[in-house]
Parts: C-alpha cells; structure tokens; sequence
C-alpha cells in the first residue's frame, strides 16, 4: 500500500468545450508530479483523447451528461479514472494495429484507445454496476 496518496477530481458537462479545460487540469497535475513538459502533453492527449470517445461515443455529444476524471497520484505512478454512464464498449475488440499500419491500411477512427495504450504504461476498462464505465490509465512516475 502507498505511504501517500494525493486524489484530485474534475467533473464537467460532456462537452467537447470542455475538453481545454480537462487538459489543463491533466498538465498542472502532471507537471506538479515532475514530468516534462514533453511527457506532460502526451498523458494530456491521452486523457483528452479518452474524455473525447466518452463525449462522442458513450454520450452522442449528449452535454446533459456528464465525464468525471479523477488522478490519484502516489509514489509509485499518476492514475487518471475517466468515469461516465453512457454506452459501455469491449476494448478487447480493438486490435493491437500500430498506428503506422492504419494510416497504411487509410483506417478511420479506432485511433484513440491505441494511442492512449501507446502513451500510458498500463490501460483498464471495466463496466461496473448500473451501467457505471470506468477507463484507468496509468503513468509510471520516474524514480530518481
């Protein structure tokens, strides 16, 4: 069990206005844990672009619902939980392509949750109770 842990939480109306703001909240956690710059902005795009699919997929750009994201960050790694209730998915049906091969191959969508597992050092999914979705990805914190 971690000696510490710090959790923060953001919920805001599934808007695709909202997603600057989510990836505010991203970066100033990230830099605050001692990432770079350079990896600050690549955990950004992976929960923007997981806050995304739930706004277009999960909700239908309905911006009644609402996406909660919450970062718990311990000694060991920074998590971000991305939370909804709208329509679950099976990430197992998404094949493990490279990117490279889908432009190759002039794909369309399917392109976010290969990116965040490219950027994140571990990706989760589960359908929980009442139709509840829960997507945790997590970051390894560099030790020094």
């Amino acid at each position: 069990m971690p000696s510490f842990e710090r959790t923060f939480s953001l919920k805001v109306p599934s808007s695709t206005e909202n997603l600057a703001l989510i990836r505010d909240f991203v970066s100033n956690i990230g830099s605050q844990v001692g990432f770079d710059d350079n990896e600050v902005a690549r955990i950004a795009l992976a929960v923007d672009e997981a806050c995304a699919n739930v706004i277009e997929h999960a909700y239908g750009s309905d911006t009644t619902r609402v996406v909660t994201v919450r970062a718990v960050v311990d000694e060991d790694a920074l998590r971000f939980e991305i939370v909804d209730n709208g329509l679950g998915f099976d990430p197992a049906l998404v094949e493990p392509l490279q990117v490279e091969e889908l432009i190759r191959q002039r794909r369309s969508g399917g392109l976010g949750l290969r990116l965040i597992r490219q950027i994140m050092d571990d990706v989760q999914y589960h359908i929980g109770p009442g139709g509840k979705n829960e997507l945790l990805m997590v970051k390894k914190l560099k030790k020094t």
